[in-house]
């Protein structure tokens, strides 16, 4: 016999019970989950959406930045060129002199006339255009979308760690509000739908959620409109200085009917081409610092406002969930 063949079969014989001692064991059935467990469990949600929240701050707070460079850098190449060029100051000179003409009534004093223009033009020339590719309304949006998709990734562990069925933790989920701005019904819904949700666009309680908080925001101005507010007031008094008190309603009625530019030429008693080629250098850097301080002072309040800022949805969301998980409402 030859000596190798024991050797062999043996050999064959630790390999097959290696190949059965590394088949995988039956998986252990589903714990059956106290009230203590549940307690556990909760705790671990509460901690998947402060997680959740922590990056969904990070993601709004890179992209506003992006978003403040975008009109810091507009504000510079379009706004503030415009404002300061000659032929602008002219032009608002002769606003002025019209809305002085056309005061009392119960109309809008000049500066506040000329605020509303200003305001108007920068939008036009420096919000819209960067709205294009960033505005704080869609970060807004993306970070509460972004919360709830880092914490629906958590689940999987959390049910793991605790042998959870699956079942019952869904139902813990449809247990706990999420979005309650109803009636209608329509306007609430609970986190699990939230979460299962191939489209939040298509859930009712989702567009309610984005029009609430767009409401909100609407409702105070911004710190830019502020600053243009500060340098219309100012506009207005230098402007209309420049003005003879009995020239104004002269020079308006000889620009009607002319062409822009003789209009300008023949109605405007502003600036002269080498007093304003003088001042310009001045005029910028004021209207620069002015509107960096409300600039900044925008993106801050975008940043930490919780009811209207970038932040608002998600710190809406977490605050409804975690309020829910810490109250035990709905636990089995």
């Amino acid at each position: 016999m030859n000596p190798r063949i024991p050797l062999l079969l043996l050999c064959l014989l630790l390999a097959l019970a290696g190949c059965a001692g590394k088949r995988t064991s039956p998986a252990p059935p589903p714990a059956t989950l106290t009230p203590a467990l549940w307690q556990q469990i909760d705790q671990d949600l509460i901690g998947a959406s402060v997680a959740a929240t922590g990056s969904a701050s990070d993601y709004a707070r890179r992209s506003m930045r992006v978003w403040r460079e975008q009109v810091q850098q507009r504000t510079e190449s379009d706004f503030i060129p415009w404002f300061t060029g000659y032929w602008t100051q002219q032009w608002l000179t002769l606003k002025v002199a019209w809305y002085k003409m056309n005061s009392g009534n119960g109309s809008d004093p000049p500066e506040k006339r000329l605020a509303l223009y200003l305001q108007a033009q920068y939008h036009e020339r420096v919000i819209e255009p960067v709205a294009e590719q960033i505005n704080p309304e869609g970060i807004r949006d993306r970070a509460s979308a972004l919360y709830l998709d880092l914490f629906a990734k958590q689940l999987p562990t959390i049910i793991q760690r605790y042998n959870a069925p699956p079942d019952q933790v869904s139902q813990r989920l449809n247990h706990l509000a999420a979005i309650a701005l109803g009636p209608p019904a329509a306007r609430d819904a609970t986190l699990y739908p939230l979460l299962r949700a191939q489209s939040l666009d298509q859930q009712p309680a989702w567009q309610a959620l984005r029009q609430h908080l767009h409401d909100q925001a609407a409702k105070a101005p911004g710190q830019t409109e502020v600053g243009l507010s500060s340098v219309a007031t100012r506009a207005s008094e230098k402007l209309g200085a420049t003005l003879a008190p009995r020239g104004i309603a002269s020079a308006v009625a000889a620009a009607v009917g002319k062409a822009a530019g003789a209009m300008i030429s023949v109605a405007v008693a502003g600036f002269g081409m080498m007093t304003h080629d003088r001042e310009q250098p001045q005029m910028v850097e004021q209207l620069r610092v002015i509107l960096n301080v409300a600039l900044n002072e925008e993106w801050r309040e975008l940043m930490e406002n919780r009811q209207s800022g970038a932040l608002s949805g998600v710190y809406y969301l977490s605050g409804q969930i975690e309020d829910g998980l810490l109250s035990g409402a709905g636990r089995p």
